[in-house]
């Protein structure tokens, strides 16, 4: 976290991990079409011949609060591929959540738990207490054959201290419920650490609403929540280009 009293900014990071391929560029694709365009930033990906993301996807996506704060919520991907474990260790740099996007099918299982190891040792590389750094685990790719049923995905849950998500990322189910529940994690986190409601004059709720109240739900469990479509001003939300 990034917390700027003289210019009365705060800024948040949340990283995106996983395995190669399985669905962290896509989400992020998916948020930014969602996004009003008066609040998201340009999302920026380098391709490259054997990775999908070499480096980076970044969507800032701010706000001001009713105290005057400028809000800034950083998503980033991490490359996948093995051979990129140095860069994934300089994006973890600083996160104040990660999402884990794992692949729901059963063969996929040892490489998930893989990329797991390494998402807690590069933690740890950076100076970051793996058991202080919120992670929500997103299940993706529940439309493929032999995926982990709704039961399995249970156990998983209750296993673990983590919320769990399913998706099917390429159809945007489950990506604004995995965003939603990685900032409030990141949010409640902060706040037991930096009393941010006290120093920053801002609440939960009015953090959440202000992110997703510019954010097209329709569609998503989150819909009623905060309004069918609703946006600030009256107007109707319309899927972003």
């Amino acid at each position: 976290m990034q917390l700027n009293h003289a210019q009365r900014e705060l800024t948040l990071k949340i990283v995106y991990y996983g395995p190669g391929l399985s669905g962290k560029t896509t989400n992020l694709r998916k948020l930014h079409a969602r996004a009003r365009p008066d609040v998201r930033g340009r999302l920026l990906s380098v391709d490259t011949h054997d990775d999908r993301t070499l480096f980076f996807d970044l969507l800032p996506v701010f706000f001001s609060t009713s105290t005057g704060f400028k809000v800034k919520v950083k998503l980033f991907t991490v490359p996948g591929q093995v051979i990129h474990n140095a860069t994934r260790r300089v994006v973890l740099q600083g996160a104040d959540a990660v999402v884990f996007i794992a692949d729901s099918r059963r063969n996929a299982a040892q490489e998930n738990n893989n990329y797991w190891r390494n998402l807690q040792e590069n933690l740890r590389e950076m100076e970051l207490d793996p058991t202080q750094v919120p992670v929500v685990i997103q299940f993706n790719k529940r439309d493929l054959p032999d995926s982990l049923t709704d039961a399995e995905l249970a156990e998983v849950q209750r296993r673990g201290s983590q919320p769990v998500v399913g998706s099917v990322a390429v159809r945007g189910e489950g990506v604004v419920e995995t965003f939603h529940a990685v900032v409030q994690t990141a949010w409640r986190a902060l706040e037991g650490r930096a009393q941010l409601s006290r120093n920053v004059g801002l609440s939960e709720e009015e953090f959440l609403a202000q992110i997703f109240r510019h954010i097209d739900l329709s569609g998503t469990a989150l819909e009623g929540r905060y309004g069918p479509g609703a946006m600030p001003g009256g107007r109707e939300s319309g899927r972003a280009p």
